[in-house]
């Protein structure tokens, strides 16, 4: 008997820096949106909420905002430094990673979640992404540049700075580019409870920053899909796997 073949699962994770701090999470299949949130906890709940729509018979393709490989203790890495030389010009420039900035007790959380996806997961940490590969794969990825990249804007949306008024105005924004992906290549449906239905107007303290970060993820995960559909041709890696890359939609 032939194993039935399901779709694969594009999931994004905006990942906090500190455990302290929620995560949020978004998972599209079928050009689908399946499931957000922005109240994600430690790694553990994280790798739950990923194992939970992992496919048995299809690929998989994991899009991180955060530094998965830190090798340097104080500085920024090189991928860093190569992308905020190119993306500057938009605002799009990377926050530079180190471990003295980033390690708990020697450990950085980006790079723990990846070793869990590796051990616990069968996944492997990519640099790019196959087209309509059948692997299981996980890669660092960055909102800013793939904003820019994907709705040809002059420069970042600007929803984390600001007055609470001014980033609820690029967040109006940041919903209805989004709600655009609809007719996007690959599409993304299903967005329409999560983007207009939430009135940003109403949102205060941790509930504003939750949709912050849940757009995020919604991003994170469209990225995946979109260089999973059209292959290494779409997207540029900054930096090296030993050192780490970021990859950009183009």
């Amino acid at each position: 008997m032939t194993k039935k073949h399901e779709f694969p699962v594009f999931i994004g994770i905006d990942l906090a820096w500190k455990s302290s701090n929620a995560s949020g999470g978004a998972v599209i299949r079928d050009e689908k949106l399946v499931a957000h949130t922005g109240t994600l906890g430690n790694n553990s709940e994280i790798i739950d909420f990923i194992a939970s729509y992992l496919p048995q018979n299809s690929g998989a393709v994991v899009a991180v905002d955060a530094p998965l490989r830190v090798p340097n203790e104080t500085g920024s890495r090189r991928c860093d430094r190569d992308l905020s030389a190119e993306w500057r010009r938009f605002h799009a420039g990377a926050l530079p990673a180190n471990r003295e900035r980033l390690a708990a007790d020697g450990i950085v959380r980006g790079e723990e979640l990846v070793e869990h996806l590796v051990a616990g997961h069968r996944f492997a940490e990519a640099a790019v992404i196959p087209r309509r590969s059948k692997a299981r794969l996980v890669c660092e990825v960055f909102p800013h540049p793939a904003h820019v990249s994907l709705f040809g804007l002059e420069r970042i949306l600007k929803y984390k700075r600001g007055t609470v008024d001014e980033r609820r105005l690029e967040l109006i924004r940041y919903q209805h580019l989004l709600r655009g992906l609809r007719k996007g290549s690959p599409k993304l449906k299903k967005t329409k409870a999560l983007l207009q239905g939430v009135d940003v107007w109403n949102l205060r303290g941790r509930e504003l920053k939750a949709y912050e970060d849940t757009l995020d993820a919604v991003t994170c995960a469209y990225v995946a899909s979109y260089l999973w559909n059209h292959g290494p041709k779409a997207g540029i890696t900054y930096g090296t796997l030993s050192e780490g890359t970021i990859l950009v939609p183009v």
